[in-house]
């Protein structure tokens, strides 16, 4: 083998841990992919021999381009992220989760934590992420973001007040999730209003992100409380006919489809037995760029 087909199969060592970096970075499993390809752009034209720790080093590299990708973003976005963002889903069938995507979600990174993370600014995800989620040391991320490590460590320390509490942790038994979720579409293709706020915590958030060119009820929109989110249900309650159980970042969720076309993607957190939230991706566009797997009866 060539030098270069050598340090090949070194980057393709790390890519899976490198794609779960910058996920958690940035919520697009695309933009993602865009991150560790540019690392390996990085890799392929440095002086490899004089790196001692690659994993270490493309981690960094990885945080890097994320930083500057989640920046870009911010000098684009004339307003914060709207509320009713959604991150890009994880699905998976009932039955399985390839070992790509086990590594992608280790952790359990569902998508109330990643809504969470994108509310934090860009160089306070980055020190969170890359030190509470992958140990890489305050002394290695002060070097990409430009502070030294005590500031560093005090931006993971401002990023975790915020996170801790902000994202409700879901029931670690998948059978228990599922019973909840059984219910609530039952009861949703039921029409029964009564029996759908039965399953929904009183506070319960809905966030429904239909991208920007759908109006009217189907537009992204976020709604509070067991009643209102009820309401929801029932207005769409010809897609809840056509929802098939799925896992989404690993905890249950649905895919609603239309003619054999998904139409949207359904992510619950089912915590002492009721939905504290759930999250919709309906943007037609995202959802075509989606590796969703076939649904059977």
């Amino acid at each position: 083998m060539t030098e270069k087909e050598l340090l090949a199969d070194r980057f393709e060592e790390n890519r899976g841990h490198l794609r779960a970096v910058a996920y958690r970075m940035l919520g697009s499993l695309s933009e993602a992919e865009d991150a560790v390809q540019e690392a390996w752009l990085k890799l392929s034209r440095s002086d490899a021999d004089e790196v001692r720790n690659l994993a270490g080093w493309l981690t960094t590299v990885v945080g890097r381009v994320c930083l500057d990708m989640l920046r870009s973003r911010a000098s684009r976005r004339e307003e914060p992220m709207d509320a009713y963002y959604v991150p890009d889903p994880v699905i998976s069938p009932l039955d399985r989760i390839d070992p790509e995507q086990e590594v992608l979600l280790a952790d359990s990174v569902g998508l109330a934590l990643l809504v969470v993370l994108e509310t934090l600014e860009p160089a306070e995800r980055l020190a969170f992420v890359l030190h509470d989620m992958f140990a890489v040391p305050f002394d290695d991320i002060a070097t990409v973001v430009g502070r030294s490590p005590a500031a560093t460590r005090q931006l993971a320390s401002r990023a975790r007040r915020r996170v801790q509490g902000a994202a409700p942790a879901p029931d670690p038994d998948i059978g228990r999730q599922r019973q909840v979720v059984d219910a609530f579409l039952a009861a949703s293709r039921g029409g029964d209003f009564e029996a759908l706020v039965s399953v929904l915590d009183p506070e319960i958030v809905l966030r429904a992100d239909s991208g920007a060119l759908v109006g009217g009820a189907a537009a992204s929109k976020v709604v509070r409380g067991a009643a209102a989110v009820a309401q929801q249900a029932l207005l769409f309650q010809q897609f809840s006919m056509s929802s098939r159980l799925v896992l989404v970042n690993g905890a249950m969720g649905a895919v609603a489809t239309l003619d054999g076309r998904p139409m949207s993607v359904l992510g619950f957190t089912v915590t002492d037995g009721k939905i504290v939230a759930m999250h919709i991706l309906a943007d037609p566009e995202r959802l075509a760029r989606l590796d969703i797997p076939e649904i059977r009866d």
